[in-house]
């Protein structure tokens, strides 16, 4: 069982949808390194299992919220962050396991760093690493790498001309960055009574970097790259959209429509309506991209590639889609992007 609390320095909140197993997973990886500055508070979305029973069981020490609602990312952790007693929070995954201490050691190393949000390095179920932090590209040009074709000809591109890359692919010691990987981000609990919490727009991804962007106007944000933990990355999500693939490569399908959205969502917020206008008309004109490098590719080169034609008309029929949702983003009124 985890140690009673006596001063809470870190405040980890899990949000769980339908992933009783890798939460539980998660626990057992944090209880192997106790100490009594943790508190640890689970939010449910809605998953209408036995997760509370489980919890009080074996983890009688951890505090559980119960949302009415499959509420998302932001609206979940907020619940988490409004009861939080820690000097620090913790928003943390769980489809993630502990290595060697990793919580703690952070903690003890973001207590004496001047930063204001921190990461780690996160790595792949085969201990290769993982992208955790992350440069912002003006207006979010860096979601166009993504789109099949277009992305590999800007990543060429930018090789040539030198651009600055939009991520740190493996962190060494510590590096500051514009945004951090939600899977495990810490802030300090004063930070947050300025910026204020997640913004409850968003369902699922983005949130994060649009949050960055407004803790980044009161400090630095950085990673620690020598602290690491395991991230399953996608099993989560993958299950609640029927999706499959890590990252946010995957634009075909419900899941890339969330993505897309979210982006598209983040792009008005934190660059204006300007840059959104035309970052979607970029998504516009790459359909004809996309489909002319699978026909080249495919007919004439004979390559094999995971992506097919049935990619490409899932990625345009998302791209048309967006078009619904133009005039509430552009009216940047609150709104709720869940599309699941």
């Amino acid at each position: 069982m985890f140690v009673k609390l006596k001063k809470v320095f870190t405040s980890i909140i899990l949000v769980n949808y339908k992933s009783s197993n890798l939460l539980i997973d998660c626990l057992k990886s944090i209880n192997k390194y106790p100490t009594n500055e943790l508190e640890i508070i689970v939010v449910d979305n809605a998953s209408n299992d036995n997760i509370e029973a489980l919890l009080a069981s074996n983890y009688p020490s951890v505090k559980f919220i119960q949302m009415d609602n499959n509420a998302g990312f932001a609206r979940a952790n907020n619940a988490g962050i409004k009861i939080a007693k820690g000097e620090v929070v913790l928003l943390l995954n769980t489809d993630t396991i502990i290595l060697n201490d990793a919580i703690n050691k952070c903690s003890s190393e973001f207590k004496m760093s001047d930063a204001v949000a921190c990461g780690i390095q996160l790595l792949n179920a085969d201990y290769s690493p993982q992208i955790s932090g992350n440069f912002v590209m003006r207006g979010g040009l860096n979601y166009l790498l993504p789109i099949p074709y277009v992305g590999s000809l800007l990543k060429r591109l930018s090789s040539i001309f030198n651009v600055k890359k939009t991520n740190v692919p493996n962190a060494k010691g510590t590096v500051f960055v514009d945004w951090i990987n939600g899977a495990f981000l810490m802030v300090k609990k004063d930070i947050i009574d300025k910026v204020g919490l997640m913004d409850e727009d968003f369902f699922l991804y983005a949130e994060e970097a649009e949050w960055c962007s407004r803790l980044k106007k009161h400090g630095r944000l950085c990673i620690f790259g020598d602290i690491n933990i395991l991230h399953l990355q996608g099993a989560t999500a993958n299950v609640a959209f029927v999706s499959s693939g890590q990252g946010y490569q995957n634009l075909f399908d419900k899941k890339g429509f969330q993505i897309m959205l979210s982006n598209f969502v983040r792009i008005r917020k934190e660059f204006g309506v300007h840059w959104y206008m035309l970052m979607i008309s970029c998504y516009f004109l790459a359909i004809p991209f996309f489909f002319l490098g699978l026909f080249f590719s495919k007919i004439f080169l004979f390559k094999k590639s995971a992506i097919g034609f049935l990619d490409w008309v899932g990625y345009t029929k998302n791209v048309f889609r967006l078009l619904v949702f133009m005039p509430t983003i552009i009216s940047n009124k609150p709104y709720f992007y869940k599309v699941l």
